[in-house]
C-alpha cells in the first residue's frame, strides 16, 4: 500500500507534462502501457515540390504550422487492440483517466476481424494496420475520452513537416524499412534512425493515414496556415510516407498517396466493414495533439463525423 501512495503522484505528474512545450508519454495504462508523444515547434515550410514529374504535389506553398505533438511511432498493436476491446476494458479500474474534454456517449469500438489483420507479420510492438480512415479516427476519439487529453490523425501539413525535406536526401535504408531491407513485411517500430525531430519510421514500415481528404488539385491553391483538406466522402483519403511494399525511391517526405474502394477489395461482407480493410497490410496510423484549442465543430470533423 505504501509503494502505491508513493508512485500515484509521479504517475499524474507524467500526465501533466503534457501543458509544456516539452516531449511526453501519455500514459495509458498502469502496466505501462503508453504512448510517447513528440513536440513539434511552430515554423514555416515548404510544403510539396516544384517538378514536371508530378502535379500531385506541385507547386509547392509556403505554409504555417502551429505547434503540436505528434507520436513518435507509429501506433502499435498493443496499444489499438485496448480500442478493440473498449467493451471489456471499460468494465476495468486500471485506466489512466484525466477530466474528460467532452462527454462522449455511445463511442463503439471496431468490429471483430474475421481474419487475423496483422497477417501473421506479429503484433507485440509492431504497427497496428488494416484500420479503415474511420477507424484510425475513431481511435483518435476513443483515446481522448479516456485520457481527458484531445488527440487526432495529423493533417497533410503537419505529418509533411514533422516528416522534414531533410530526409529526402539521407540514405533511405538507414532511416525506413522498404522493400529492399523488409523481408517483405513491416518491422518492429523504432528500429531504424531517427529523423531530425525524433520521430521514427517517418519514411517506410507502413503509410500512415492523415486527416485529409485528397485533392488532385489542392496544390494550385495558397493555403496560408494550418491548411487542411475536409469532406464527408469515404474515399480518397490521403496517405503519406510509403510502406515496407515500397520502393525506396519513392519515399519522400512529399510523395502523397490516396485511399480507394481497392482496399477492401477481398472484404465478403455487405456492405463493406466500417471499420477494417482486407487490403491494406501497409497502412497504419500515428497521431498528433495540437498544442493550440480547437473547436468542438473542427474536433468532429477530425473524428470523421461527416462520415
Amino acid at each position: 500500500m505504501f509503494i502505491n501512495l508513493f508512485l500515484f503522484p509521479i504517475f499524474l505528474t507524467l500526465q501533466d507534462l503534457s501543458n509544456k512545450k516539452n516531449n511526453f508519454t501519455q500514459i495509458i495504462t498502469e502496466d505501462d502501457l503508453s504512448i510517447e508523444m513528440v513536440f513539434i515547434p511552430e515554423g514555416k515550410f515548404r510544403m510539396g515540390k516544384d517538378t514536371l514529374n508530378s502535379y500531385d504535389y506541385s507547386p509547392s506553398n509556403d505554409v504555417e504550422v502551429s505547434s503540436f505533438w505528434i507520436s513518435k511511432f507509429e501506433i502499435t498493436w498493443d496499444i489499438y487492440q485496448l480500442f478493440m476491446d473498449q467493451t471489456n476494458f471499460d468494465e476495468k479500474s486500471d485506466f489512466s483517466r484525466a477530466d474528460f474534454i467532452d462527454k462522449i456517449d455511445g463511442l463503439s469500438g471496431p468490429t471483430t476481424p474475421y481474419v487475423d489483420m496483422s497477417f501473421g507479420m506479429g503484433k507485440n510492438n509492431f504497427p497496428a494496420v488494416n484500420m479503415t480512415h474511420f477507424a484510425a479516427s475513431k481511435f483518435c476519439e476513443w483515446l481522448s475520452s479516456k485520457t481527458g487529453f484531445y488527440y487526432r490523425l495529423p493533417t497533410e501539413a503537419e505529418w509533411e513537416y514533422a516528416c522534414s525535406d531533410e530526409m529526402d536526401n539521407l540514405k533511405i535504408d538507414d532511416f525506413a524499412w522498404n522493400r529492399y531491407n523488409s523481408d517483405e513485411k513491416y518491422q518492429k517500430v523504432g528500429q531504424k534512425k531517427p529523423n531530425i525531430y525524433g520521430l521514427h519510421d517517418m519514411l517506410g514500415n507502413v503509410a500512415e493515414w492523415t486527416a485529409d481528404i485528397y485533392n488532385k488539385d489542392v496544390y494550385s491553391k495558397k493555403r496560408k496556415k494550418n491548411p487542411f483538406e475536409s469532406g464527408e466522402n469515404k474515399y480518397p483519403r490521403v496517405i503519406r510516407g510509403g510502406s515496407w511494399d515500397d520502393e525506396s525511391s519513392n519515399l519522400k517526405s512529399y510523395y502523397r498517396s490516396f485511399s480507394t474502394k481497392e482496399l477492401q477489395r477481398r472484404d465478403p461482407q455487405i456492405p463493406k466493414s466500417l471499420w477494417w480493410n482486407t487490403d491494406a497490410p501497409h497502412i497504419g496510423f500515428r497521431i498528433v495533439r495540437p498544442f493550440n484549442k480547437e473547436s468542438q465543430k473542427l474536433k468532429k470533423m477530425f473524428w470523421n463525423y461527416s462520415d
